[in-house]
């Protein structure tokens, strides 16, 4: 027995191995609830403002097709070997070992670092209501509900994301549903017809350059569909329950960013200035906001900030459960230290946790620090790493098809098949090229842009370049050639 297959055997002696304890309805929530957060409920309207109701909706319609592009490519690998590991454990079998340390160790810090922006996130939703009280104890018992619920069991995680996305939904149904009231002319007042979406500039201001404003936005707003790829190692009947989330999960996503930007097009013009609003400070300035308040639901900020609260809990908890499961499988691997392989008794990670709770909250504290700078440079990066991700997607699934032709297999044994191959992962790659150089084409353009500025902006992709040219130049590690790729299935000893 190998070294390597001893320790993971050992590993699993310290505990009972993870729990395939999470079904369908789990995995359908955790993969909306990643992708309902305050992208939708608040940037939504800058986008708007930005690049008017047309602009946004075309923005948000591209960008929902290169996810639906991703969502196949993943749904594909995850169905065939379901890990924790997801796509850092593919992107090590099918493109290189190295390739795979620097996609896990990315989207670790992507998301470790998310726990952290939602600290400071809950802290400004409950000034809210309670003004006076330090921010640091809102912040002190976010985490703490966030790591009782990944402590206690993965099936605790579960239904606490199920619940907590639920109300985010419902919140998003309820506002489509009224929307098409006051559209119709049914709900507050004289319907406002096709008026908002042809006044000025509307419905397209500033042309295709705005467009791809809007790209950035839009696609920091779908970040965390990927969540199901890294739930699928504790799924239950992995190979029905990930194509079933797969299949719903997009199309339900889309309609709800389509459906809400549609209806605030329709109802709000886009010179309307409190569309400006960008970030939570000011929930009075949420499109949502508005809309609730002009069909006269009574405590309209109130009711959005209750559920903004719900969604940053919603993105913690899911940050917490991603990014120590992909550090546990990192251990697993051998790219990670030895310790954070221990599971508890009830299939816990806990040294995992443990680590990425610690963490997230260093981070946190970085905001006391030189006026906040050191954690403005870490959310930079981080902001960028879900894309660095979502282009290893596409890439490895690219790759792991390759490897399956080159070792003679059929597609007809894949559990679920991505439509569209080969072009859907090269389209997608290359959208997400575009993003990530791209995110900063306004300052180009100005001849506003300066060393500190490009730096701040592009950390993540040298980070991303060092984890990964680093473990290449350690290790002498080779890009894995399709004849020789591990399409191995499972790793019988990662699930009891």
């Amino acid at each position: 027995m190998s070294t390597e297959r001893a320790a993971q055997v050992s590993s699993k002696a310290e505990g009972e191995g993870l729990r395939r304890s999470l079904h369908t309805r789990h995995m359908t929530m955790i993969a909306m609830g990643g992708a309902i957060g305050t992208g939708l409920f608040v940037a939504s309207g800058n986008s708007i403002a930005t690049a008017g109701p047309g602009g946004a909706l075309v923005a948000y319609v591209l960008i929902g097709l290169m996810v639906y592009l991703l969502m196949q490519s993943l749904g594909e690998m995850s169905a065939w070997r379901p890990t924790s590991g997801s796509f850092g454990d593919h992107a090590g079998r099918y493109v290189s070992p190295s390739f795979g340390f620097a996609i896990g160790w990315n989207y670790w810090f992507n998301w470790a670092i998310t726990v952290a922006a939602e600290l400071v996130a809950a802290a400004i939703i409950m000034q809210f209501w309670f003004p006076d009280t330090p921010a640091w104890i809102w912040s002190a018992l976010f985490l703490a509900i966030v790591f009782g619920l990944n402590a206690l069991s993965t099936r605790t995680y579960g239904e606490g994301e199920f619940w907590l996305s639920a109300i985010k939904v419902t919140a998003v149904i309820v506002f489509l549903v009224l929307g098409v009231l006051m559209i119709a002319g049914i709900l507050g007042g004289e319907s406002p017809g096709f008026g908002n979406w042809t006044t000025e500039e509307a419905p397209f201001v500033g042309g295709p350059i705005t467009i791809l404003a809007i790209f950035m936005v839009a696609g920091f707003s779908f970040q965390g569909t990927e969540l199901v790829g890294v739930a699928a190692g504790e799924a239950q009947d992995p190979e029905t329950t990930v194509p079933k989330a797969i299949r719903t999960v997009f199309f339900r996503i889309l309609l709800f960013y389509v459906g809400a930007i549609s209806v605030i097009g329709f109802l709000l013009p886009y010179t309307h200035p409190n569309l400006l609003a960008s970030g939570e400070a000011d929930v009075a300035m949420s499109p949502f906001t508005l809309v609730l308040q002009n069909a006269g639901v009574a405590f309209a900020a109130s009711v959005m900030n209750a559920v903004i609260l719900t969604a940053i809990l919603s993105a913690g908890n899911s940050g917490l459960y991603a990014s120590t499961r992909m550090l546990w499988s990192l251990a697993m691997e051998g790219k990670a230290p030895r310790f954070l392989r221990k599971l508890n008794r009830r299939g816990v990670p806990m040294n995992a946790l443990w680590a990425t709770a610690a963490f997230g909250l260093l981070a946190f504290g970085t905001t006391w620090f030189g006026n906040g700078a050191v954690y403005t440079w870490l959310i930079n990066a981080s902001a960028l790493a879900g894309f660095i991700v979502w282009a290893g997607i596409a890439w490895t699934h690219y790759n792991f098809r390759k490897a399956f032709k080159a070792q003679g297999r059929s597609v007809s044994e894949l559990p679920f098949r991505a439509k569209f191959f080969p072009a859907g992962p090269l389209i997608a790659l290359a959208m997400c090229l575009l993003v990530i150089v791209g995110q900063s084409y306004e300052a180009f353009i100005n001849g506003t842009i300066t060393p500190v500025s490009l730096l701040s902006s592009y950390l993540g992709l040298p980070l991303f370049l060092a984890f990964w040219w680093g473990h290449k130049l350690v290790t002498g590690s080779k890009r894995v050639e399709p004849a020789q790729a591990d399409l191995s299935r499972n790793r019988e000893d990662e699930v009891a």
